[in-house]
């Protein structure tokens, strides 16, 4: 009968050379199903797990690490302030769902804040001397010189959100521009005719990106698109409840704001109060990401639900690809871009 403990023949630890021998499939394909190669079948890695599970082999993560020059870690690299980070919802969604993906696995994550010059530069340092597996970048501005670094260190890497329609990292995204269409097709079916947006930050391309959708909404309505009417933000309390101000002091015949984000829109309701304006009465009032924020509100927001746990877990699925193939898909003179659907929650806001 078959021993089920966790010794090998040699009395000691199962070694792969006797998992390889109980499955009747060679080392190196036990090392492929053990790292979790995508090239092998189905059948073969049944039988490999099968004869782990009887031997009690446990893989010597360390050894394998240095056999394949691997660290087992990723890092999570947030070109933010921490102060963001920690205030916004959209941040602590993503790290829910990377997480969750990573709960099978045997990679420790990293959480890196680059939001300076100097944490940038220390970034740098770090990735150059190859101290982890791969990158998830959340949260990239069109400027910043991160993807490129990346790119010419051949780390492995996948962006949350595209730079431009011409990214070359591999992306995971929400449909921003369907997003926002669904927000003012949504005002504009409520009777809403002098309806404003509060942008994100313009130097994101998600945001510019919700801003060809409000348009493009309106032009399809027949409304005229009043840039009057359009005034930045940058996805903040503080920033929504300037803008509003703002939009406000100019077009005071508004009857409906779209916020690029919940927490925006949590600021724009704030001065709209102030100002003796009644939501949804006078103003109808849609945010973006249907965090916990929109169900909190009073009255609770309309916002546009973006799948942003379910994009954390694609980009580990993505980002595990990479490196199981030794190349960033950059290096290969590939591009994986993955875009997820939006949904409108409608509210009492509207």
């Amino acid at each position: 009968m078959a021993s089920h403990g966790a010794r090998g023949r040699s009395g000691g630890r199962p070694t792969l050379e006797e998992v390889a021998a109980r499955a009747g499939v060679g080392r190196g394909t036990v090392s492929r199903v053990i790292n979790g190669s995508p090239r092998v079948s189905d059948a073969t890695r049944a039988a490999v797990e099968a004869a782990v599970a009887e031997l009690g082999y446990v893989p010597n993560t360390a050894a394998r690490a240095l056999a394949a020059n691997r660290t087992d870690a990723i890092a999570l690299v947030v070109p933010e302030p921490e102060t963001r980070f920690f205030a916004e919802p959209y941040f602590s969604d993503m790290l829910r769902g990377v997480g969750a993906a990573l709960a099978d696995t045997e990679l420790q994550l990293l959480l890196i804040f680059a939001g300076s010059d100097r944490e940038r530069q220390r970034l740098a340092q770090y990735l150059a001397a190859h101290r982890v597996d791969g990158v998830l970048l959340v949260s990239v501005h069109a400027d910043d010189p991160l993807p490129d670094m990346l790119a010419q260190l051949e780390i492995p890497a996948v962006i949350s959100g595209p730079r431009s329609a011409a990214e070359t990292l591999t992306s995971v995204d929400s449909d921003n521009y369907g997003g926002a269409r669904q927000a003012v097709e949504h005002l504009i079916g409520r009777g809403r005719r002098t309806i404003a947006h509060i942008t994100g930050r313009l130097d994101v391309y998600g945001a510019q990106r919700r801003i060809d959708g409000y348009r493009d909404a309106l032009r399809e309505a027949g409304h005229p698109v009043d840039e009057l009417l359009v005034e930045p933000g940058d996805f903040s309390e503080d920033g929504g409840r300037r803008a509003m101000a703002a939009l406000l002091e100019r077009r005071p015949d508004l009857d409906a704001v779209f916020a690029a984000s919940d927490v925006t829109a949590a600021g724009a309701r704030q001065t709209l109060r102030e100002a003796g304006r009644r939501i949804p009465d006078d103003v109808a009032l849609v945010g973006y990401d249907d965090s916990a924020i929109a169900r909190h509100l009073h009255p609770p927001l309309t916002s546009v639900r973006q799948p942003i746990e379910e994009m954390g877990r694609a980009m580990i699925d993505l980002l595990l690809a990479e490196i199981a193939d030794r190349r960033p898909a950059v290096a290969r003179g590939e591009r994986r871009h993955v875009v997820l659907a939006t949904e409108l929650v409608p509210r009492s806001s509207t």
